[in-house]
């Protein structure tokens, strides 16, 4: 395979792997894009596809004996991690580690990490097994419970009562990923705001983009905005803190690290061992973009700078219900929203099936500072419509 710079196996083959295979095919790598459906994005940009749920050690096994990548890249939670670490072991390269695998799949794992061993300021916690114990979480009302398992906000809620944290935590335990019914019931941070720090782990050392705000409904991103306005002080602390677990971690490659801003405090949330939704924004306002940087980090290419194109960004397209019959429409309209110096740009996931509130696609924009390219953004996505055929 001298042809190819490197062979990639994507773990995961959504509209992130998605973005990312193409990065990885421009720099003329071979990519073997792996998902438990058949032709989801990623797979109908790659050089070869596998079929099994990324839960199933063996079959993970298999597929990686099979096509002998030099990089294993996961772009989802639920994976066999344990597989990940005995291959790890054996000389495979996972991305950026298994180590950071292992600890950022769960919310327990990461968590605890975050603010016990390398003490990074974070919301007040407990983990919780029982509709008991989180009733009995203790960490004030109202507060926020989730499964330690899950991804893009599913089984997220917010609870006022007591009573309430006992239905929050069903509904946590009914909505996870993974067979453990284990939820974190956390602190209500009443923050000005969230970002996503993108954070680039380099041979060279640590690079970040400008930072990413946005806007969650129902636990999942509705729109993403680069640069956020916010002080060289809280950004700096914010710096700090990612910089801190990103080489605790080990590995090479991009995370997306959030937080809560709250006066001049950064509070660590979340942390992901990849490219983040909210950093689609990086699609039309900056170069390198989010999948482009993972790759080049991965590969150990130079980064020499990341460029701000300008104020920036993302709305989501979001579908109504279920179908496997379906058409976009509104496309034309759509795009006729952009302009010499604030383009507007769409990408369509090409999903083969929707479901009520499922990302579609995103809507991009630049515009004179980030409130106009969200107001753009916005526009945009509504113009374009799910025609459901059946």
């Amino acid at each position: 395979m001298a042809m190819y710079l490197a062979t990639i196996m994507l773990l995961g083959s959504g509209e992130l792997g998605r973005e990312f295979a193409i990065a990885a095919k421009r720099l003329g790598c071979r990519v073997i894009a792996c998902d438990r459906y058949d032709d989801a994005p990623a797979m109908q940009v790659a050089d070869a596809r596998e079929v099994f749920p990324m839960l199933d050690g063996a079959a993970l096994r298999a597929a990686v004996e099979k096509h002998r990548p030099d990089h294993i890249v996961p772009e989802i939670e639920a994976i066999d991690t344990a597989m990940l670490g005995e291959l790890e072991t054996e000389g495979w390269h996972v991305v950026p580690s298994a180590k950071a695998v292992q600890l950022t799949m769960n919310r327990d794992g990461i968590r605890d990490f975050a603010a016990k061993e390398l003490g990074l300021t974070t919301s007040r916690y407990i983990f919780a097994e029982t509709r008991e114990e989180a009733m009995n979480a203790g960490v004030g009302l109202p507060a926020v419970v989730k499964p330690v398992m899950s991804s893009s906000g599913k089984g997220q809620s917010v609870a006022s009562t007591v009573e309430e944290l006992g239905t929050a935590f069903d509904y946590a335990v009914a909505n996870m990923r993974g067979d453990r019914p284990r939820v974190i019931v956390e602190e209500f941070i009443r923050f000005d705001y969230e970002i996503t720090l993108l954070t680039v782990a380099t041979k060279d050392g640590v690079l970040f983009c400008p930072p990413i705000g946005h806007r969650q409904e129902g636990g999942d991103y509705r729109e993403s905005w680069q640069p956020a306005p916010m002080g060289d002080a809280v950004l700096a602390s914010a710096q700090e803190q990612a910089a801190k677990v990103v080489t605790a971690l080990g590995g090479y490659g991009l995370f997306g690290v959030e937080f809560f801003i709250a006066g001049d405090r950064a509070i660590f949330s979340e942390l992901s061992p990849r490219p983040h939704d909210t950093g689609m924004v990086t699609l039309i306002g900056q170069f390198p973009n989010e999948f482009e940087l993972h790759l080049r980090a991965i590969l150990g290419l130079p980064i020499p700078a990341i460029e701000l194109a300008g104020p920036a960004a993302s709305a989501v397209i979001l579908a109504t219900q279920e179908s496997h019959d379906f058409a976009f429409e509104g496309v034309a309209e759509a795009l006729a929203g952009g302009e010499a110096d604030h383009p507007v740009d769409l990408r369509l996931f090409a999903k083969p099936n929707t479901l009520k509130n499922r990302r579609m696609g995103v809507a991009l924009a630049r515009g004179r500072d980030a409130e106009d390219a969200k107001g753009r953004a916005v526009a945009a996505a509504s113009k374009v419509r799910i025609a459901y055929r059946d």
